[in-house]
């Protein structure tokens, strides 16, 4: 019976590892269709940063003692054991065992920021994946301190005396490599990497972007070429046991190869569909990035500007009035002789009291960094869809993704030039 099962439970087997394979080179796409953002550019959404771990108060990792943002560690003791068996004859056999049983174990995480050389985004490592580096391995015996030191005071049944400590974590300072959704801050006007359940992935990695895309794609060719020799290799040992003309049957070995290479070909074809729906979607948000900036500038600049020019004629007006009460008080001193200076003092405490603040100087300032602030954010954001756009573009051209891209009729998203992203620039002008 189990004989007859073992087709099917190959081709399941296979199947499963089918959809591994395709999971892989779909994860492989995401990353790729992620254009690298700077952390000042950061939008809300899906993101793909590379910067260093960061933190005003690090933790220090428990093993190592290394300042940092991460860590786990796990102490092990080794033991070993005399089993004594018998077999079908009731003859006894000893054999020893050897092993490791985990006595002591800890993580800690903190949030971080991840800092690159235009600024630094917050990040919540809660829920994320997280690809650590080793800070420490070690394994000695009772005569190092670190036996007791880091380790229980007791020992476990058939002790060898020997602990293996491991350590793992995100050192402070350490280039990391996130893939995450971004979301608004809750304490200040910034964004933040966190866990979201629609999130596509959420990533924090110590490894560089093209090793964890070489790794995605090894590993879908490997999960790919395991399912059809599983299958293969199912249906012939089957076959050879149950029937001495099996190898009669090479059509049918050809036409299952077939079979399975279509289920490959169907699934990588609806992964590629999927990937540059994703892909076109994330080029049209760029595009509304673009466009959501724009408007801030045509709406944010002319009502600062307005504030600052009633500023401006605030300060004229009380400089006209302070230079008036000067003048009037000379005339004075001129006309009378010995008259009181201070008579001009209580229309000084009056002007005071009608303008009280001068500061013009600051609010020119705020203004300055204001238009700064805006340029910039378009620029990120007009960087930010044509990185994207020349990514969708060349999945377009390329094949195979271009067969599958012209039976759905995609077509190329032109990039923004210079000339075309201004959209009713704000002119700032002052009058004289």
């Amino acid at each position: 019976m189990l004989l007859d099962l073992t087709p099917w439970i190959a081709a399941l087997l296979a199947l499963a590892l089918a959809v591994a394979a395709l999971r892989r080179n779909g994860r492989k796409r995401l990353i790729l269709s992620l254009p690298t953002s700077r952390t000042d550019g950061v939008f809300i959404g899906l993101v793909e940063l590379n910067g260093s771990a960061e933190s005003p108060t690090p933790l220090t990792s428990h093993l190592a003692g290394v300042p940092c943002v991460h860590y786990s560690w796990s102490v092990e003791e080794q033991w070993r054991r005399t089993v004594v068996s018998k077999d079908s004859r009731g003859r006894s056999a000893i054999r020893q065992e050897d092993g490791w049983t985990t006595v002591a174990s800890g993580t800690e995480s903190q949030p971080f920021y991840l800092k690159d050389a235009w600024g630094a985004v917050l990040v919540h490592p809660q829920g994320a994946k997280l690809e650590t580096t080793k800070l420490l391995s070690h394994t000695c015996g009772p005569e190092d301190p670190m036996y007791y030191g880091k380790g229980p005071a007791g020992a476990i049944a058939n002790s060898r005396r020997r602990r293996r400590f491991v350590e793992h974590g995100f050192a402070l300072h350490a280039p990391l490599f996130i893939v995450g959704r971004a979301r608004e801050r809750s304490d200040a006007v910034a964004p933040e990497i966190a866990s979201d359940r629609n999130a596509e992935m959420f990533l924090i990695s110590s490894r560089t972007e093209e090793k964890i895309v070489s790794r995605h794609r090894t590993l879908a060719v490997v999960y790919g070429i395991l399912g059809l020799v599983l299958l293969l290799g199912s249906l012939v040992g089957w076959d050879i046991a149950s029937d001495p003309n099996w190898h009669e049957r090479i059509g049918f070995y050809a036409l299952a190869t077939l079979g399975y290479g279509l289920v490959l070909l169907l699934g990588w074809t609806w992964s590629v569909y999927n990937a540059l729906v994703t892909l076109r979607n994330r080029v049209r948000h760029g595009l509304s990035l673009v466009d959501v900036q724009l408007h801030r500038r045509h709406d944010l600049i002319p009502n600062l500007l307005r504030i600052v020019e009633a500023l401006r004629g605030h300060e004229r007006d009380v400089q006209a009035q302070l230079a008036a009460l000067r003048a009037e008080a000379s005339a004075t001193q001129a006309a009378v002789p010995g008259a009181d200076p201070h008579a001009v003092t209580p229309m000084l405490k009056a002007l005071r009291e009608a303008f009280p603040e001068l500061d013009a100087d600051q609010v020119f300032l705020a203004l300055q960094k204001e238009l700064i602030a805006t340029e910039n954010r378009i620029a990120l954001a007009r960087d930010y869809f044509n990185n994207i756009a020349t990514h969708y573009n060349t999945c377009l051209a390329q094949w195979p993704d271009r067969a599958v891209a012209t039976l759905a009729r995609m077509k190329p998203q032109p990039l923004l030039a210079a000339a075309d992203f201004e959209r009713e620039k704000v002119e700032v002008e002052f009058a004289r």
